[in-house]
């Protein structure tokens, strides 16, 4: 069986870490061998970078530098291994929560963003040499309101610094996934995340049907 790759996308409180588990179960039950994991981070290097980018004061550039050499790292040990072997990643965040971040939330410049991304996502994490640009097979987007999503993490834990931002901040963040939606659309299935935990979760697996991937 070929690898399968993924990713969870959403602003902080949409609810994706609920059911990531049930998914890699759910796949697990179909006798696939699952590799759970998560952006920044999956690897010793990269959620040293992690902290850092979540708690550390810097420019958007550096930020967005700190993030794509974590995301290397990720791709070259963890990955790109597990795809190759037949493995399904699944992964908490990927490329676009950068670009909704950094790209849409910091105002940082998108073409850079997207050179950074050729440069990390191609060339060698690819098969046989091949130029291909690494990407999730499938994006499941949570979309919430940021409203929402900040009256559910109020007192949950203590904030990190994008955690602690404005709302106005995670609207623009919001954009950002909206705006890579629309540059990639077969790859994306938005999720309404304003819903029952019962209602996301069959969202989720009616996305995931629609690969072909569980029955």
């Amino acid at each position: 069986m070929s690898g399968l790759f993924i990713s969870f996308e959403g602003i902080d409180g949409a609810g994706k870490s609920t059911h990531i588990a049930a998914l890699a179960q759910a796949l697990e039950s179909q006798g696939r061998e699952v590799t759970l994991t998560r952006e920044p981070g999956g690897t010793p290097l990269a959620e040293a970078l992690r902290s850092m980018v979540l708690n550390d004061a810097m420019d958007p550039l550096t930020e967005s530098l700190l993030v794509f050499a974590a995301r290397r790292d990720h791709i070259v040990r963890v990955i790109a291994p597990a795809l190759a072997e037949g493995k399904v990643v699944v992964c908490d965040r990927f490329t676009d929560a950068t670009f909704a971040y950094q790209g849409a939330g910091r105002a940082f410049d998108w073409k850079v963003l997207q050179q950074l991304e050729g440069w990390v996502q191609g060339g060698a994490t690819a098969s046989e040499g091949s130029q291909a640009l690494l990407q999730p097979d499938l994006t499941l987007w949570f979309d919430l309101p940021a409203s929402v999503a900040a009256q559910r993490l109020a007192g949950a834990r203590v904030p990190d610094k994008f955690e602690s931002q404005p709302g106005a901040f995670f609207e623009k963040v919001s954009s950002g996934y909206a705006r890579r939606q629309d540059e990639d659309p077969a790859r994306f299935a938005r999720i309404d995340a304003n819903q029952s935990p019962a209602a996301v979760w069959q969202n989720v697996v009616d996305a995931v049907r629609e690969k072909g991937w569980l029955p």
